[in-house]
């Protein structure tokens, strides 16, 4: 057993590496509702609704929590935002936890920590409501419970396959939070299998990993039927209380034809995932293969594992076109860390016949300023990238949204599109505004069947003042076409439809 105080002890640095995070991260905060998808997130999870697909129960429940936590620090937007950075903040020293578990150095394990955490793409999420920071922290987590597996299997523990079962029911969560989770099982499945080979022959244990899994994710994804139906939410992304539409929005129907020729261009992909990787990690870009070839000879496990999951979703990734992909490189990125880490320790220990044993004062001192050498391009970097990835002066959302409610008619209808009607939403159901007001999205117009963005204006027109907002100007010029329209000052992309081209003639 393991003293408090010991415990204590072993808890003190990832916490530390957990408010260092947070310290950089929360000034560059967003103060409070965005577009797109950011804005969605800071909408839905405080009504306890359903977002796009895949629905992410996971981030849903877990916000809605934060949500009530986190009341006292402002609005509900705020508080999302909040989340997204302790979630980041969590991830971070679950680096440095894992670290520790690879290598047996804290010092190392709190610079890969902060290196995370520093790392632009974590960051950036950081600043913003965001279901990518919760997949993150999971995936963080996921592998700190497999690392302790082995760990305890390898040492003869007495009751190591809980840890298993753990990982199991992180895993199950992951899944209800975000479906790059189903990247991984190829590398868990073979790290398992290295770790103990004669699991198969353990059905008992098998069975409790799988049902550990489906129960967790059943009870997570009844959020959808339950919401969309007999608790009805306010905010409800399709019809998933059928089962037709609860298929639809789990399996991600609408986002087939994504994954574009997986096969093709491999150089160039190669070349952007160099790019991405020289842009994350500056001058330790080139050391992360390096690193890899380190953790392969000190732990081959966990190589395998990590080997494995980042073959697998960087593939994935380089071929997949929709929105902000970079956010698919998260766990890859504190994979690199981890990496990094085992080539720092590999160059302690080549040390240590010059500076004494691992343990010695000079042995922590070597670890110390290898860790501090792993920080000295993040931290050369510090200025120039908090200013560029902090949201702490961004309004432009709520900037928008006073412009265009105090435009609009109270009972208007708005033919709106993604970025916006996510905004719009929030100021609906969070603000209380614009109550009596109908907001037609894309997805509301394939919902109830509504036709085309002119059959929705010819609806409406000349019933209830009509408004559109459309993703580009080449959309406005073509609406103009058949409607004239006047634009609302401050607010971009909006416009009224005062009538029909040539009614007045």
């Amino acid at each position: 057993m393991v003293s408090a105080r010991v415990a204590v002890a072993r808890a003190l640095p990832p916490l530390a590496v957990a408010l260092v995070a947070l310290a950089a991260i929360v000034p560059t905060v967003q103060p409070g509702v965005g577009f797109w998808d950011t804005a969605e997130a800071q909408t839905v999870p405080p009504v306890l609704g359903i977002m796009h697909p895949t629905g992410f129960p996971a981030y849903a429940v877990v916000g809605w929590l934060a949500t009530q936590v986190l009341a006292p620090l402002g609005e509900p937007a705020f508080r999302m935002n909040i989340l997204s950075a302790v979630l980041v903040a969590a991830a971070a020293g679950l680096t440095a936890v894992l670290v520790r578990r690879l290598t047996d150095s804290t010092a190392i394990g709190v610079a890969a920590g902060i290196g995370l955490a520093l790392t632009p793409i974590a960051w950036a999420i950081g600043t913003r409501a965001d279901v990518h920071a919760l997949h993150l922290a999971l995936a963080a987590l996921l592998l700190v419970l497999l690392v302790e597996w082995e760990r305890r299997r390898s040492a003869g523990a007495p009751r190591a396959d809980r840890w298993l079962v753990a990982a199991s029911v992180v895993f199950g969560l992951a899944m209800a939070n975000h479906t790059l989770t189903l990247l991984l099982p190829p590398a868990i499945g073979l790290f398992v299998l290295a770790v103990k080979p004669a699991i198969l022959h353990r059905p008992r244990l098998v069975l409790a990993c799988l049902v550990a899994i489906a129960v967790t994710v059943t009870v997570l994804y009844l959020e959808l039927p339950l919401r969309a139906g007999p608790f009805r939410a306010p905010l409800v992304y399709g019809r998933p209380e059928t089962l037709d539409g609860f298929r639809y929005i789990v399996f991600a129907e609408q986002f087939r034809g994504s994954l574009i020729d997986p096969l093709g261009d491999l150089p160039g992909k190669i070349r952007n995932l160099a790019g991405l990787t020289a842009d994350q990690f500056g001058i330790l870009a080139p050391l992360v293969p390096i690193g890899l070839l380190a953790t392969i000879r000190r732990a081959p496990r966990y190589a395998l594992l990590s080997g494995v999951a980042v073959l697998v979703t960087v593939f994935f990734a380089a071929s997949y076109a929709n929105a902000d992909i970079s956010r698919y490189y998260l766990v890859p990125a504190l994979i690199a860390w981890s990496w990094l880490a085992v080539l720092a320790t590999t160059a302690v220990e080549a040390l240590e016949t010059m500076t004494g044993p691992d343990d010695s004062p000079a042995g922590l001192a070597a670890a110390g300023l290898l860790g501090l050498a792993l920080l000295v391009p993040s931290l050369d970097a510090l200025p120039d990238r908090s200013a560029r990835l902090d949201l702490s002066r961004d309004r432009s959302a709520p900037r928008w949204l006073d412009a265009a409610l105090g435009a609009m008619e109270p009972n208007a209808v708005v033919v709106s599109w993604w970025s916006y009607s996510t905004t719009l939403w929030y100021a609906q159901h969070i603000e209380g505004r614009f109550a009596e007001g109908l907001i037609v999205d894309d997805r509301t117009r394939l919902d109830l069947e509504l036709g085309e963005v002119h059959d929705v204006i010819d609806t409406h027109l000349g019933r209830r003042p009509v408004y559109v907002v459309r993703s580009s100007l080449e959309e406005v010029t073509a609406l103009r076409r058949s409607y004239e329209l006047e634009a609302i000052s401050g607010a971009t992309l909006l416009y009224r439809v005062v009538d029909r081209r040539g009614a007045g003639s």
